[in-house]
């Protein structure tokens, strides 16, 4: 029961790999909407708090609102603190709901530090995605070169060290909110919602983890109508790095707004509310895209030509027809799509860079009881849809960066490696090439299985 007499909306949970992801649906509008929240989040706990509950009781006046806890955090499954889930991870869990709920196509609002993970869905699934909110959110969380609106590696500590000393005092409300500081309701309300949300161990890790968020890479692929938002105020996310989304998506609508509360139900929320409401039910809608984000994965027998010369014809082909089996068999497991096969490669098509990087390592170690060796290379790329066909750089990417990689070697690149946060694998740095054909030098890195 809510302090205003009313109920909660009904808590209900989806199945996603191994866990079970807590949701709440309200309203009945016309088009669905998904909030993907930052941190913290706790389903039940946030309609105590009067000012959120005008917040999501207002979404849900003009759209079905779908509201979720992440794996890990709230209502959802907890997770060892050395195995929170990673973007991709939660990228899934965000799509188990949906599928849940039954919505095919959907919007998506991205707070905070969901924002990375609504823009990566939305890249990812754009046939999926009807429209784009990016709220109060950031592309990379640590100051780098090119980023600068971020806190450095020294300013991130002092936030983990804070979290470890006080965990579970009303913490950054002056950061936060500074408007609702000296604010009792709220600060004795925001200290709960924290510990509810998550132990301080699991805070720690989550900071840990979120140090390593680097979307933009991501950014130039999303072609779904977005709209971001940002106070000009905003002192967890300085108003730079909307400016820098804002020119990297193609078309995406900057409106910046008033105000200092990090939280978009802090403070003046009616002008957050009416800039959604007006772009949730504009006029331009979601064309089924030519374009998609994809993880591409690149695989050749390696000396296959001396091999086959060695072999005969018979035997080669034998050979060839149980190395098909096998990938093909391995290819359904992770949820691959066969794009095209040459010869003795292949090329496969993923919606993460994790499974991608799994499935080559799963196939080198497969092959290898099979006396095959094989090479493998993976890049995460935007691509041009042509049929059952894909075209665009990234597949040509994706081809040199297997060819720099030796028999039982997996070979990625930077994006691939950034991406595949909190999946547990393991990458090492292999120094900058030349592609050929590619301009640039490209960074790329040895993928292993987890120490």
């Amino acid at each position: 029961m809510k302090p205003d007499g009313g109920t909660f909306p009904a808590t209900r949970y989806a199945q996603s790999t191994g866990a079970s992801i807590a949701y709440q649906v309200v309203g009945t509008g016309p088009f669905d909407v998904v909030m993907v929240p930052g941190f913290p989040s706790h389903l039940e706990l946030a309609w105590e708090y009067p000012r959120l509950a005008h917040f999501y009781r207002r979404l849900a006046s003009f759209c079905r609102l779908i509201l979720i806890d992440k794996r890990g955090l709230g209502m959802s499954d907890r997770v060892p603190i050395t195995e929170l889930p990673g973007l991709e991870q939660r990228m899934a869990d965000v799509r188990a709901v949906i599928d849940a709920v039954g919505s095919s196509r959907t919007a998506l609002i991205g707070v905070s530090d969901g924002g990375p993970l609504a823009a990566l869905y939305a890249a990812t699934y754009p046939d999926r995605t009807e429209r784009l909110v990016l709220l109060n959110t950031y592309a990379c969380r640590i100051k780098t070169d090119g980023y600068p609106w971020a806190p450095d590696a020294e300013e991130w500590d002092e936030f983990q060290r804070v979290i470890q000393a006080d965990w579970g005092q009303p913490l950054f409300v002056e950061t936060l909110a500074p408007s609702l500081a000296n604010d009792p309701q709220f600060t004795d309300w925001w200290a709960r919602f924290l510990r509810q949300s998550a132990s301080p161990g699991a805070a720690m890790a989550l900071l840990r983890m979120n140090a390593e968020i680097d979307v933009r890479a991501v950014l130039g692929a999303i072609h779904v109508p977005t709209l971001i938002l940002h106070r000009s105020g905003d002192r967890i996310n300085p108003i730079g790095g909307a400016r820098y989304m804002a020119s990297q998506i193609p078309g995406a609508q900057l409106i910046e707004l008033e105000g200092d509360g990090h939280h978009p139900w802090m403070g003046d929320s009616a002008a957050i509310l009416a800039e959604i409401q007006k772009f949730l039910a504009g006029d331009e809608r979601n064309l089924v895209p030519e374009q998609v984000l994809a993880s591409l994965l690149f695989t050749d027998i390696v000396e296959s030509t001396g091999t086959a010369a060695q072999m005969g014809d018979h035997r080669w082909n034998t050979l060839l027809e149980t190395h098909h089996t096998v990938v093909r068999a391995e290819i359904d497991h992770f949820g691959g799509r066969e794009v095209n096969t040459t010869g003795d490669g292949f090329l496969v098509m993923f919606d993460g860079p994790a499974r991608a990087v799994r499935c080559a390592l799963s196939l080198i170690d497969r092959l290898a009881e099979l006396g095959i060796k094989i090479r493998a290379g993976v890049h995460t790329s935007e691509v041009e849809l042509a049929g059952s066909d894909i075209r665009g750089l990234g597949v040509h990417v994706a081809s040199r960066i297997m060819s720099l990689a030796d028999a039982g070697e997996v070979i990625v690149s930077s994006v691939v490696r950034d991406l595949a946060l909190g999946s547990g694998l393991t990458f090492s740095e292999r120094g900058g090439h030349t592609l050929k054909g590619v301009p640039g030098e490209w960074v790329v890195f040895r993928a292993s299985h987890p120490a």
